[in-house]
């Protein structure tokens, strides 16, 4: 599936959005051998960065990283406005299955990048760690910045993410006291907080949707596609091999037999022989 599809209940002026992703996800996770505990930070955090991607109304992306003051170093999630994704834990110490974010980070800090590529700008803002889970912390984060009532609920394990938000917007135009259904928000809101994990993490939009609001009149818009996209950009490792300057990298060489650049981003090792130095240096000496 690996979508996120917007939606909308016209007549109680609320807005929503649902994310599915299961192989995308499984790529992005895929030999990382991360504890369920840190899956399920890591895949909330993944969730909520990619519904704030879906929101860019510019080229550019969304960076949510969490610097970690406990066994966690770093969780960094990136998504451009195609909504193309990457992202990662670093950590320094063992982790227990049932570790809480708190144990997991800390007093790491939320911080949020939005990057507008046209005007080569970026707006950043620390999230507060308000409650004891990333969607709390969000939740509490959209309905102060956006100003609107807001209800976020996130799931994640090995198989996939998923994740639902709700917005409360202002009456529209034109509505009398009459219209307006009073218990619009409650109703949907409770609705909503009978999903399950499993049915977060592998039920398509159409499915969950009707599941929850079949006696409700909602209106589905066209779904976007999520992908994972983690090239490994060997251009930029050659930069930094010459950066780094033909003398030392041919004493790297020497001591070692090979250079082998780790990116821990995408997960990959790439390994230069003395061919490539000679390549990238432009000469056959030596």
């Amino acid at each position: 599936m690996n979508t996120i599809k917007r939606f909308l209940f016209k007549d109680l002026d609320i807005r929503g959005q649902h994310l599915q992703l299961d192989d995308v996800w499984q790529k992005m996770i895929e030999d990382r051998h991360y504890t369920p505990a840190l899956i399920e930070v890591l895949g909330e955090l993944t969730a909520m960065t990619i519904m704030m991607a879906n929101g860019l109304k510019h080229p550019g992306k969304v960076i949510i990283q969490i610097q970690g003051q406990g066994p966690v170093n770093l969780l960094v999630v990136e998504a451009t406005h195609e909504l193309q994704i990457r992202g990662v834990a670093k950590t320094n110490a063992v982790l227990t299955n049932e570790s809480t974010l708190d144990e997991l980070l800390g007093d790491g800090q939320i911080l949020m990048t939005m990057e507008n590529t046209l005007t080569d700008s970026l707006f950043q803002s620390y999230v507060d760690r308000e409650g004891s889970t990333v969607t709390e912390a969000f939740e509490a984060f959209l309905t102060q910045s956006e100003q609107l009532p807001s209800k976020l609920w996130l799931a994640a394990n090995e198989k996939g993410i998923g994740g639902v938000l709700i917005q409360q917007m202002p009456p529209s135009s034109g509505k009398t006291e009459e219209d307006i259904d009073g218990d619009g928000w409650n109703r949907i809101s409770t609705l909503t907080e009978t999903l399950t994990t499993e049915e977060l993490v592998s039920l398509d939009s159409e499915t969950l949707l009707h599941r929850l609001f079949h006696e409700e009149v909602i209106e589905l818009f066209k779904p976007n596609t999520v992908e994972y996209n983690c090239p490994q950009d060997p251009e930029r490792i050659e930069m930094m091999i010459r950066s780094l300057g033909e003398a030392d990298a041919r004493k790297l060489l020497e001591e070692q037999g090979e250079i082998v650049v780790h990116n821990e981003m995408c997960n990959f090792h790439l390994r230069l022989t003395k061919e490539d130095i000679d390549r990238i240096f432009g000469t056959t000496a030596h």
